[in-house]
């Protein structure tokens, strides 16, 4: 069962959300917090894979709650963001605080199931009203390494600074998850099965030291690796 955590200050819109999620057989709604600083403590007791988070909340900020919820180690839940407000401070504010998540609160109740499924497999999700912007700014806010007058590419340049270099095949899939493209797209592209792009994906994870696909992305725009 993937565990939920609800956090808006109207009661009502966390009601609606229970009565999408818990049609679900495998989503079981935990628990629900009307202010940050109640989220930051329920998500301590209740231990949620998944939290759904407002930003404009009293007492703490829904940006302020996912910093310091994913701060805490002994908290491993996944963060969506979830506003009604479709504002680059928000988005990029939520990204930098670690949220694995941001979407619309006009998104419909299959976008939401598929957000919490999503992040609690360890995925990231953006409404597809944001991506192409989150890849704009980094894009745009990345500064490629010097090099030197020879034949290396930029993208080596750039791998060669993890602790651990990319593969090639790990390059390609970086880069195709970059361009906010699906394991099925992924696996078309490449010609590979569904399976090997789920490895090769946890692989990216685990060489960049991202938490999720989302961090993942953010990191590659931001270093010259896609």
């Amino acid at each position: 069962m993937i565990r939920v955590l609800l956090v808006d200050d109207h009661a009502m819109l966390r009601a609606g959300f229970r009565t999408i999620l818990s049609t679900q057989p495998d989503i079981e709604v935990v628990g629900e917090a009307g202010t940050g600083a109640d989220a930051v403590t329920e998500a301590a007791r209740l231990q949620p894979d998944v939290i759904t988070m407002d930003v404009q909340m009293p007492d703490m900020d829904g940006i302020e709650a996912t910093r310091r919820i994913v701060a805490d180690p002994a908290v491993t839940a996944s963060v969506a963001i979830v506003t009604t407000f479709d504002r680059d401070e928000y988005l990029f504010q939520a990204l930098d605080a670690g949220a694995g998540g941001f979407l619309l609160k006009n998104a419909g109740p299959e976008e939401l199931i598929t957000a919490v499924r999503a992040l609690a497999a360890g995925d990231g999700i953006l409404a597809p009203e944001v991506t192409r912007r989150v890849l704009a700014r980094f894009a745009a806010a990345s500064t490629p390494a010097p090099v030197a007058q020879e034949t290396t590419t930029p993208r080596r340049s750039a791998v060669s600074v993890l602790a651990e270099p990319l593969t090639e095949r790990e390059g390609e899939v970086l880069a195709l998850m970059a361009d906010a493209r699906s394991n099925a797209e992924i696996a078309a592209a490449l010609f590979i099965g569904e399976a090997t792009v789920k490895t090769h994906v946890s692989r990216v994870l685990q060489k960049l030291g991202a938490r999720d696909r989302v961090q993942a992305i953010v990191l590659a725009h931001r270093h010259g690796l896609a």
